[in-house]
């Protein structure tokens, strides 16, 4: 899902030399993923068989074209949300819940007041962050957050303006809140915000991951589980798939996530794409149609983390849909973004992931929607990778939960 800047940072642009490292790959072929081997070599936690070739462990691919990364902050408190403004800045949401508006050189603004309060304890706070596609003129933001309430916690939807000083947001409402309210624990919010091609939102909540409301992900009278498509008002969105169970949630888009914490609209298509957290293996990329079922908690290709089958133990059923592709073991897939600049043209089109237990930015190139390669980004960075977005500029903008903020761009 943009303050009066402060000059804390001032000085460190006299070291972003020493922040910097250039990368100069060996090409491969990038266009069909041949020529290297699959990037992961670790054993995997199943036996489980894939459903068809391609779907884990594709091929590895490098990048031709010299790129370099610049660490342009290291300021930032464990940052969730990052989206690119007009003018070429980066609203940043932290977990704890402060806004913050950062500078294509890194210089970052003080906390931005006026949002609601956030529950951060475990994977919860103040999560995905988008603006209006009309914000040049209307300055409206929209978010997520984790949110306690009567009942226990939920994944909510906030709107609101950033006032013309950018030191507040007015006018904050809550347009959505994914029920049920759960009081089990602090896991599984989901929490990724973004708009269609159509003017509506697109938001995934998790399942809350506890054992009573797992189930729920297959339940169209719960929002948990789901991606959900509301108007900017928080209503259902007209053109919503028809879920014929009794009951459906009107706001439904598909149903049978788990955790899922990255959405991203392909460039070409329109399509959504979304990434999913697995439980021990079986972390999802999906390519998300309306009114789809993808399979949680009946399928899945992970298992539970003491080491059990989930459920019956089984990878496919009739009636749910395939992951385009799955890691296991996980990476733990966040954040994701399509590249569509011309900064790096072999990259156009390509899918970003950034991965948090992975310490990596993930590039999977597609092909009429099956992935034909893979590549590991920063992987000597050490960093947990949050969210990832393009620039104005057609560089790429990571944030880590460690507080740093990356560019990524040609050399």
């Amino acid at each position: 899902m943009k303050i009066k800047l402060s000059h804390l940072m001032i000085a460190s642009s006299m070291m972003l030399a020493s922040c910097s490292e250039t990368i100069d790959e060996n090409p491969s072929d990038p266009e069909n993923g041949t020529g290297l081997p699959p990037v992961e070599t670790n054993q995997a936690n199943t036996n489980y068989a894939p459903a068809f070739a391609g779907q884990t462990r594709v091929n590895g691919v490098k990048t031709a074209t010299p790129y370099k990364n610049t660490v342009l902050s290291s300021s930032l408190s464990s940052p969730w949300g990052i989206t690119s403004l007009p003018d070429g800045r980066l609203l940043i949401t932290e977990k704890g819940g402060n806004m913050r508006i950062a500078t294509a050189t890194g210089t970052l603004s003080g906390p931005i007041t006026g949002l609601p309060a956030v529950n951060s304890t475990g994977q919860g706070g103040l999560l995905g962050v988008c603006v209006d596609p009309q914000f040049s003129s209307n300055r409206m933001i929209y978010w997520v957050f984790s949110e306690n309430v009567a009942g226990g916690n939920q994944t909510s939807v906030a709107k609101g303006k950033l006032s013309a000083s950018e030191t507040t947001v007015e006018n904050v409402s809550v347009i959505y809140r994914a029920n049920p309210a759960a009081n089990v624990g602090s896991l599984h919010y989901g929490g990724r915000i973004l708009f269609d091609n159509t003017g509506n939102l697109m938001i995934s909540t998790g399942e809350r991951s506890d054992l009573s409301t797992r189930p729920l992900a297959q339940s169209v009278t719960a929002a948990l589980g789901k991606v959900v498509r509301i108007t900017t008002n928080g209503q259902p969105a007209a053109g919503n798939p028809t879920f014929t169970q009794s009951g459906a949630l009107p706001e439904l888009y598909s149903i049978g996530h788990r955790n899922p914490q990255g959405l991203a609209i392909h460039p070409v298509t329109g399509e959504l794409w979304e990434s999913e957290h697995g439980p021990r293996g079986g972390d999802e990329i999906n390519r998300v149609q309306g009114g789809a079922n993808y399979g949680w908690p009946t399928i899945t290709y992970g298992i539970e983390y003491s080491g059990g089958v989930i459920g019956n133990g089984i990878q496919q059923q009739t009636g749910m849909q395939q992951p385009v592709y799955y890691w296991d073991p996980v990476i733990s897939p966040s954040g994701i973004t399509f590249y569509k600049g011309n900064n790096i043209p072999e990259w156009q089109n390509n899918l970003f992931v950034a991965a948090l237990s992975g310490k990596h930015i993930v590039r999977l190139v597609i092909n009429n929607n099956v992935v034909t390669g893979e590549e590991r980004l920063l992987a000597d960075q050490n960093q947990r990778f949050r969210d990832i977005t393009q620039g104005t500029d057609s560089a790429l903008y990571a944030v880590t939960d460690e507080g740093k903020l990356f560019r990524i761009s040609r050399q």
